[in-house]
């Protein structure tokens, strides 16, 4: 294949990329603490021998393309009422055990009381602090600063735990699961701290985090890859048009 060819068809397969992860975040604007993706690109070298200078050069053999989500940045909170609802102000993520006992990480949501007692994540996650609700208990609280606290049948209240927050050491370990779940990858660490402190933020009861997704923002970005897109798909086209023309000429 023509090297015109090549370098089309890399752009084409890079731009495709950014569309899907554009109609992605749009897809999720409306899903509670979704964080947008950002994509970003950068160059893959090969080296190749230059023989009459005995020297090598580097060139262009295609394109890698990095979603990681904008976790860094802040979804607006919307007050709901509902105490079964938690949300997170600032940057840090609430502990979950996964399958296997594998650590989650979790932006908040709708809690419940699971069927063993314990506090978890409507889903059935549990909480990793392992917050275990009296059987009389009526209701629940979550001061900002973790504390939990279950109301009993009688009226009277009882500290039942406390919550911390967690990040990753490294933006870059951290991958999305479904679910708006998160999980740091193998040999990524973690940073837990209570909230308020190492700017990890604080806990909102009766509250759901929005997604950071910026309409405005996405459609303008839709249009820049589409464009890129359509351009490489022209390119294609005049590359495969001279190949015809040449072909025909050998004839």
């Amino acid at each position: 294949m023509s090297a015109a060819l090549e370098i089309a068809a890399v752009g084409m397969r890079a731009h495709q990329a950014a569309l899907d992860t554009i109609a992605g975040n749009i897809s999720n604007m409306n899903t509670t603490a979704y964080k947008r993706s950002d994509l970003r690109f950068s160059e893959l070298l090969s080296v190749a021998d230059v023989a009459d200078t005995k020297q090598s050069a580097d060139f262009v053999s295609g394109v890698l393309e990095v979603a990681t989500p904008a976790y860094g940045i802040q979804g607006q909170l919307d007050v709901t009422g509902s105490a079964n609802d938690l949300a997170i102000d600032g940057q840090g993520f609430l502990e979950l055990i996964g399958p296997g006992g594998k650590t989650l990480l979790w932006r908040g949501g709708a809690l419940k009381v699971l069927e063993d007692g314990h506090l978890g994540t409507a889903s059935g996650y549990m909480l990793k602090a392992a917050i275990a609700m009296p059987q009389d208990a009526t209701s629940f609280a979550i001061a900002r600063d973790g504390t939990v606290t279950a109301v009993i049948a009688s009226g009277e209240t009882e500290e039942v735990g406390r919550l911390d927050l967690a990040r990753p050491a490294d933006g870059a370990d951290l991958v999305r699961l479904d679910g708006g779940l998160y999980q740091v990858a193998d040999e990524g660490q973690l940073l837990a701290a209570k909230p308020g402190d190492e700017g990890l933020g604080e806990l909102v009861q009766a509250s759901l985090e929005r997604s950071n997704v910026d309409l405005n923002r996405e459609m303008v970005d839709l249009l820049v890859a589409q464009r890129a897109y359509a351009a490489n798909a022209q390119v294609l086209k005049a590359a495969d048009e001279i190949n015809g023309v040449a072909n025909g000429l050998r004839r």
